[in-house]
């Protein structure tokens, strides 16, 4: 019995098109021109309206060669459920207005199975952008490629958490048919998000936010998952995605292959000048096998 999840975003967040869509993809990939390489293991993306993310989002999505892989995990944060847990979906095929993409059944059972994850409603899953975001780009990717995806919602995890959900996905890091999207916008700078950390010695706040930024950046480069979380800590920066990535990088200090993430790409929505602004940032990054 096929359960569908649908494009509940389309239309409002990016073009429900096909043409437009597929058109518009095409183009961000181009532009950003990178070359595929089969190292390339994972990427972590923005997940905002394509008018602000897209252009960004191309440069984690341009890197990956579809070849090989059969099988992609994708990490989004919770933006509306909460949950202290990870979930599961329970639709059987997610739909994008340029093409569907099946569910895995077999590793969500596998998952389902440990006892650690919770399922989510339909409507939790639909009302939830992180992943949805990252599924045209995917589905442009791996066009004519035989791939299904294991999506994972990951909750407000405690530091202890993030470590067990890392170890407990890292055997699937070692599997070179499997690829990791991690969903993560940077950050939200502004009175509407109630952050307005501003340190003066960078000059205009939006080079302040580039700064806090760029370090956490540097930060997840290293692949530390405590450093990371030290430095959320000590900054409070607004990253929406940061216990995705916090378990994505738990999943590579445990897995046996060595990954190196490298960003790519950095842009802002908007260039924050006075404390009326507001901004949020965007951080594109490939995670390649390190040989």
């Amino acid at each position: 019995m096929e359960k569908i999840r649908k494009p509940s975003h389309a239309g409002s967040w990016y073009t429900d098109n096909p043409k437009e869509l597929a058109e518009e993809l095409d183009g961000w990939l181009r532009a950003a021109g990178l070359a595929k390489s089969s190292d390339v293991r994972g990427v972590i993306a923005p997940h905002a309206g394509y008018s602000y993310s897209g252009r960004a989002a191309a440069y984690a999505f341009g890197n990956i060669d579809p070849a090989n892989i059969t099988r992609i995990f994708l990490l989004g944060p919770s933006h509306h459920y909460y949950t202290p847990k990870c979930a599961l979906s329970k639709a059987t095929v997610y739909k994008t207005p340029i093409g569907d993409l099946p569910i895995d059944q077999e590793a969500n059972e596998e998952l389902k199975a440990t006892g650690k994850f919770e399922l989510m409603d339909l409507r939790v899953d639909e009302a939830e952008h992180s992943m949805e975001m990252h599924l045209p780009y995917l589905v442009k990717v791996f066009r004519g490629y035989p791939v299904k995806i294991v999506p994972i919602l990951v909750g407000a995890l405690s530091a202890e958490n993030e470590a067990v959900y890392g170890r407990l996905l890292a055997k699937y890091v070692d599997d070179p048919t499997n690829f990791f999207s991690v969903s993560s916008d940077f950050c939200h700078w502004g009175s509407r998000f109630n952050y307005m950390h501003h340190d003066k010695k960078h000059g205009a706040i939006y080079k302040s936010i580039e700064a806090l930024d760029k370090t956490g950046m540097d930060i997840i480069e290293t692949g530390d998952p405590d450093a990371f979380k030290q430095y959320l800590l000590e900054t409070d920066n607004t990253i929406c995605g940061r216990h995705p990535i916090s378990v994505f990088l738990h999943m590579l200090k445990n897995s046996s292959t060595k990954i190196k993430i490298r960003f790519l790409r950095y842009e802002q929505s908007s260039q924050c000048k006075s404390t009326r602004d507001s901004s949020v940032s965007y951080a594109s990054a490939a995670a390649k096998v390190d040989s």
